[in-house]
């Protein structure tokens, strides 16, 4: 009974949401800003009831879809040919600001967090790597921003998750073998992931895009299913990999920017249903994410963690994006503007709740996990009410 009135309070706010989602937009209320705020209400912290798991079933297939659709987007996005063309920028920004950002944030995450292990630690600064441009929506599809930064930030966030997650699983494949040290049989494991992901991936990717032209090519595929084929294919991509020994999350990736490159006819169709039931799926995370995450964590916040969160949102990303970009000719706003725009949300949630399940719970290192969702629940708010008013300012500055 009690988990039927979650489901109905869910189906409530999309709806809800979806009336009233354009006025909502125009005072800054963001999709994540309200389905985070109802699954908080929904959650013990105010009925005083837990319905739901973080490692129940239910709760676990929905994150693994919502990542493998989320990478699959993001690699599509992906156009290799474009190299060295306008690409100067986010290369920078995922070749060094990326690398220096989780350095950075581990290195101080020992002076905070001592009693935590270096692996846990590292486990932090991948978690809150990866950025969602989605939480500053106004900042990429506004064509009042100028279009070399509207490109730059959603090339960045569309392809840091996927960069990060194979770090990622090595770090996991390390505290699963109970070493922090090289040893054992992790290196050999973690090799196959990677190398069995990219075959399954690009196997799939190229045989789903060379079927996709032939259809296309003589008029076989209805126009209803081509929305859904792209995610049967990130589907079916996650499931082979998985089946040949390697890692589906890394497969899906693969397929995505294979099938983005060889299939552009299917591009606006891949952005179709990521706007549509792609985004119904991870409004539904951010539910889940107020309504069992922050519940589960919320004793572990104290001024350390908050201190933390907020360097973690201001200088722990905005340093490493200045250095970045030197030598480019970008005056400094344009550097803070760029660095202030990394949200942390969608990508983090779902490693989190994938790694929570590999890993057997939060035992432990509950601090770890209360930092993440933390940061996440500043930067849904802070990013999605300041989206707006900073593209208004920063594209009044452009045009003086």
């Amino acid at each position: 009974m009690h988990e039927n009135m979650v489901i109905l309070g869910i189906i409530v706010v999309i709806l809800g949401y979806g009336y009233y989602s354009k006025l909502l937009n125009r005072h800054y209320i963001s999709g994540p800003m309200v389905f985070t705020s109802i699954g908080i209400l929904l959650s013990p912290l105010f009925l005083g009831r837990e319905f739901l798991h973080l490692e129940g079933e239910i709760v676990q297939t929905m994150a693994e879809i919502a990542l493998i659709v989320v990478l699959f987007a993001d690699a599509s996005t992906l156009n290799v040919r474009r190299f060295g063309r306008g690409w100067r920028m986010p290369i920078r920004m995922l070749g060094i600001a990326l690398p220096l950002t989780i350095l950075f944030a581990a290195a101080v995450a020992v002076w905070f967090f001592p009693h935590e292990s270096p692996l846990y630690l590292l486990l932090l600064s991948l978690f809150l790597a990866p950025t969602d441009a989605a939480l500053g929506k106004a900042v990429v599809t506004d064509p009042i921003v100028p279009e070399k930064i509207r490109s730059t930030i959603n090339v960045e966030s569309g392809l840091n998750d996927g960069f990060v997650f194979p770090v990622l699983i090595t770090v996991v494949a390390l505290i699963n073998s109970g070493q922090e040290q090289m040893q054992g049989g992790w290196i050999g494991y973690v090799l196959q992931q990677i190398a069995l992901g990219i075959v399954g991936g690009a196997v799939v990717g190229w045989l789903g895009a060379w079927q996709a032209k032939i259809s296309i090519k003589h008029d076989w595929l209805e126009h209803s299913y081509r929305n859904l084929i792209p995610f049967a294919l990130a589907i079916f991509a996650y499931y082979f990999s998985e089946y040949i020994g390697g890692n589906g999350y890394i497969g899906a990736f693969i397929a995505g920017m294979v099938m983005g490159n060889l299939t552009p006819e299917l591009h606006k169709n891949i952005e179709e249903f990521v706007e549509s039931e792609g985004e119904l799926l991870i409004l539904v995370i951010f539910t889940l994410f107020g309504l069992i995450i922050v519940p589960m964590v919320i004793d572990t916040w104290n001024w350390k963690v908050l201190t933390y969160a907020l360097l973690s949102l201001t200088v722990f990303r905005m340093v490493p994006v200045i250095l970045s970009l030197t030598g480019l000719g970008l005056d400094l706003p344009t550097k803070l503007f760029l660095g202030w725009f990394g949200p942390r949300g969608i990508a983090s949630i779902l490693y989190m709740m994938i790694v929570v399940h590999q890993l057997g719970g939060v035992e432990g290192h509950e601090t770890i996990y209360g930092t993440v969702t933390l940061v996440v629940l500043l930067s849904i708010f802070a990013h999605g009410l300041s989206a707006k008013p900073l593209a208004r300012w920063y594209a009044q500055r452009e045009t003086r």
